[in-house]
């Protein structure tokens, strides 16, 4: 199908996916939401139905202005859509911060240990001994009735306005680097400044992944929009792919997180 082309084959799952919700819309003109989206997912969506399409809308909202996680709402092109549509709640919890310390890691397999789905739960911020989530509506009254303690932490989640949603600051750092290939271990050797070795150590330890989803193969090829994060060390991503050198080595825009 040429439609896969322009698309790696692990994702041609998500693409039927998105050409499904897209011809439901066209046939029944009714909206359709969906569950969270990665940054990736949303890249995806985008290009598939877009911002040019004259017979449906794609929205995306995520609670906060600088949401990673979203939900997107593909519309017919004459509805308009507001925030209640998406379905969103902002749940927040208070903890004695002075005694016990959280992380989002902590935050999230709180969670998951419900038995809930990731893609049931956007974004999670932790600040001044507070927990905050975005969460689906579907799920909120269950979570607000099970989840009693994170960590050592006993605490009592309640919905919020969304007015009293942590915004959390996102600033890119961009660079431009040389690289002989585009193979994973290669790229965050430069993006890390790490040694090939240690960059190969942190693939195979499962500590690397691409697109929200672990990799382990060190010869993966990335693309351009690919987003990257290695446990302890933070996210990045590929700008740019931008042509080759004289000695045949590739120019690349790499960003990091901040």
């Amino acid at each position: 199908m040429e439609l896969y082309q322009h698309f790696r084959k692990e994702e041609q799952p998500f693409i039927d996916q998105v050409m499904s919700w897209k011809e439901d819309v066209e046939q029944k003109f009714e909206h359709k939401i969906t569950d969270f989206l990665d940054p990736r997912e949303q890249q995806i969506l985008l290009s598939l139905i877009g911002e040019t399409n004259d017979d449906i809308n794609v929205y995306l909202d995520g609670g906060s202005l600088n949401a990673e996680r979203r939900r997107a709402v593909i519309a017919p092109f004459y509805e308009r859509k507001e925030r209640e549509v998406f379905q969103l709640s902002l749940l927040q919890a208070s903890y004695a911060n002075k005694f016990v310390t959280l992380t989002h890691r902590d935050v999230m397999g709180a969670f998951l240990s419900l038995g809930i789905k990731r893609k049931k739960l956007g974004d999670i911020f932790i600040g001044d001994g507070l927990v905050q989530i975005i969460a689906a509506n579907e799920i909120t009254s269950y979570v607000t009735a099970n989840l009693t303690a994170i960590k050592k932490a006993k605490i009592t989640l309640e919905e919020k306005p969304f007015s009293m949603v942590m915004e959390k600051e996102v600033n890119w750092l961009e660079q431009d680097k040389t690289v002989s290939s585009l193979r994973l271990d290669t790229v965050i050797k430069e993006i890390y400044n790490l040694s090939r070795k240690d960059a190969a150590l942190f693939i195979s330890k499962q500590q690397v992944k691409v697109n929200f989803k672990i990799e382990e193969d060190a010869k993966y090829r990335l693309q351009s929009g690919d987003m990257l994060s290695i446990r302890g060390k933070g996210r990045s991503k590929v700008v740019s792919i931008n042509g080759s050198t004289k000695k045949d080595k590739l120019k690349i825009t790499v960003a990091l997180l901040k």
